[in-house]
């Protein structure tokens, strides 16, 4: 059985010298509680997808991720619980015969049988991948993947799709409070949990993301845009993504993004993990320095997941 989640997660204020001084409120919503062996924006994503797929009946899940994919720990953790098996194809064929890092493991460990492709068949497999289940009748039986790997469900990259849009909606619900001054904040990876917030403000909140990819401008705009239009048939018009803030490219940290974070985790008590949260709340930091709010704004960072353990 797959463990029940904390819901609503915390949401702590941050009080700290730069938005003080910006005349903005910041506040974090914890969301890395959520869950002990699916956290965060993976928790959000993952529910929808797999009460879908146990309602219809799957029994093996396929999905895609790099080295040390956080999603593919989770889908592992998650159908090892649900007695369902799992297949990771892993970007990068030169890793199958080297010691596992930390992150294989634990997705092998759950149970969950990796695959390693090299980057051209990576791509032709997460470009089969098809946004939701049973996007068409034979979704979860005939294209792509399947053909090699057999029957199964096939969950994109990062876990972002129709379904995954409507649970991360569900955090702004979280928030009854939230009105014209408010601003959700997360990282942006795939897009699903921005277009999953922005869907479920209020009249008048907004969201703001912050890109993690190096390089992303037009395309991340338009994969959100793709899923709301996909979850909900419409676009909505109250999010914008920052691209300046990506820290160099995706995975990478600089040495000045791991002093902010180490200065933060000292003076808040809160562990920051490094590849996307740091990058968010970094890039929320410099942004209110810089007044890009308006005084009275008030910041609602989503904390989407754990540090590294190692």
């Amino acid at each position: 059985m797959l463990e029940p989640a904390l819901l609503p997660t915390p949401l702590v204020d941050c009080t700290d010298e730069t938005f003080a001084r910006a005349g903005v409120e910041l506040r974090l919503k914890r969301d890395d509680l959520l869950h002990p062996s699916v956290p965060g924006n993976k928790w959000r994503k993952l529910g929808p997808n797999l009460s879908a797929a146990v309602a219809q009946g799957h029994t093996r899940l396929l999905t895609f991720g790099g080295a040390y994919s956080t999603h593919l720990r989770a889908v592992a953790a998650a159908a090892g619980a649900l007695g369902l098996e799992s297949v990771g194809l892993v970007r990068g064929e030169e890793l199958a015969d080297r010691p596992r890092n930390w992150s294989l493991r634990a997705a092998e460990r759950a149970g969950m049988r990796l695959e390693f492709l090299t980057r051209t068949e990576y791509r032709e497999a997460t470009g089969r991948a098809e946004d939701g289940i049973d996007a068409d009748a034979d979704a979860g039986t005939a294209v792509g993947p399947h053909r090699r790997w057999g029957p199964c469900l096939v969950l994109p990259e990062g876990g972002s799709n129709a379904l995954a849009v409507t649970g991360a909606a569900a955090i702004p619900a979280e928030l009854p409070d939230l009105g014209g001054h408010d601003v959700l904040c997360c990282p942006v990876g795939t897009g699903g949990t921005l277009a999953g917030i922005a869907a479920g403000l209020p009249p008048g909140a907004r969201a703001l993301g912050v890109a993690v990819l190096r390089g992303g401008e037009s395309y991340l705009e338009g994969e959100v845009t793709r899923l709301h239009r996909a979850a909900y048939g419409r676009e909505f018009g109250n999010w914008r993504i920052d691209h300046a803030h990506h820290g160099g490219g995706y995975g990478k940290v600089p040495a000045e993004l791991a002093v902010f974070a180490e200065r933060f985790e000292r003076r808040h008590g809160i562990p920051l993990e490094r590849r996307y949260v740091a990058k968010l709340l970094a890039a929320l930091t410099d942004l209110a320095a810089a007044g890009a709010f308006p005084r009275g704004t008030r910041l609602t960072a989503v904390v989407t997941g754990l540090p590294d353990p190692e």
